[in-house]
């Protein structure tokens, strides 16, 4: 179609009277600007830097193969759209970390410039918050002690998010909502889910103050499953609740140009290539 397109432009020129070097000269400024206009989907594919920070579900506790829990299938789900080369990620998870713990653990200096080399940024953070809160307050659990904290993380959250824009304007956040781990056991206790759920409308408020980020909501996704998506010790994510989380961090990724908006890149993303 584009050959096509240049011999009809070079024979309305000739038929012009144009000299063929002006036909030619003109014809190479319309397909340069029709590359520039209409770019190959794949043209450039993309190495994707990732950095993902935070607690356990950063590290990957509970992940059998000690790979770092959702990381490696985000990466092999990342590497099979056509404008992503290759999915490079950079792990600093601690197990337990609080939102002020790693406050401090983005001051070091290799986690500061993986950020500063960053496209991506992934966060897992809150969830130890929240058991601190839990364990502090055993014998007066009432859902207004959670709603005072909860300020104080929006604080730190805020703090988290001011700081990795620091080190990288450019790059996309992520962070991860979190979800209710007694589902099993307590699954007739409404004011747990409901302290879950306004700690994630918390940090959708927080994120919603800036551009190029992202929330991805997982509390439904270990609902009505019992113990079938957790780890032996009830509380972490298994093999299986890792890998339902890597594909709505994924689906969400790549609804529409969401990913092309976090990383400022073309990826292009084909409807059936996203999970069900």
């Amino acid at each position: 179609m584009k050959k096509l397109s240049i011999l009809m432009l070079a024979f309305v020129f000739l038929l012009s009277g144009c000299s063929l070097e002006d036909a030619a000269d003109h014809i190479k400024r319309e397909v340069s600007n029709w590359e520039k206009e209409n770019p190959n989907e794949t043209f450039i594919p993309k190495n994707l830097k990732v950095v993902s920070v935070g607690d356990s579900l950063t590290q990957g506790v509970g992940d059998s193969t000690k790979k770092g829990g959702y990381v490696p299938y985000l990466e092999n789900q990342l590497e099979t759209l056509d404008g992503v080369k290759d999915a490079q990620f950079h792990n600093y998870g601690v197990r337990g970390n609080r939102t002020d713990q790693l406050l401090k653990k983005l001051k070091k200096a290799d986690v500061k410039a993986s950020i500063q080399d960053s496209d991506l940024v992934m966060i897992t953070i809150g969830g130890n918050d929240v058991m601190k809160i839990f364990r502090e307050n055993l014998s007066h659990l009432e859902l207004e002690v959670f709603q005072g904290e909860k300020r104080q993380y929006q604080l730190r959250l805020q703090e988290i998010i001011e700081t990795v824009r620091s080190y990288n304007p450019d790059a996309g956040i992520v962070l991860l909502g979190l979800y209710n781990p007694f589902n099993t056991w307590f699954s007739d206790i409404e004011e747990v889910n409901q302290v879950i759920h306004n700690w994630n409308e918390a940090s959708q408020e927080i994120l919603s103050g800036y551009d190029k980020t992202l929330f991805v909501k997982i509390e439904d996704l270990f609902i009505d499953t019992g113990d079938t998506l957790l780890y032996d010790d009830y509380f972490h994510p298994n093999d299986e609740g890792y890998k339902l989380i890597a594909d709505r961090m994924f689906t969400d990724l790549a609804n529409g140009e969401t990913l092309a908006t976090l990383t400022d890149t073309t990826i292009p993303v084909e409807e059936e290539e996203r999970p069900s």
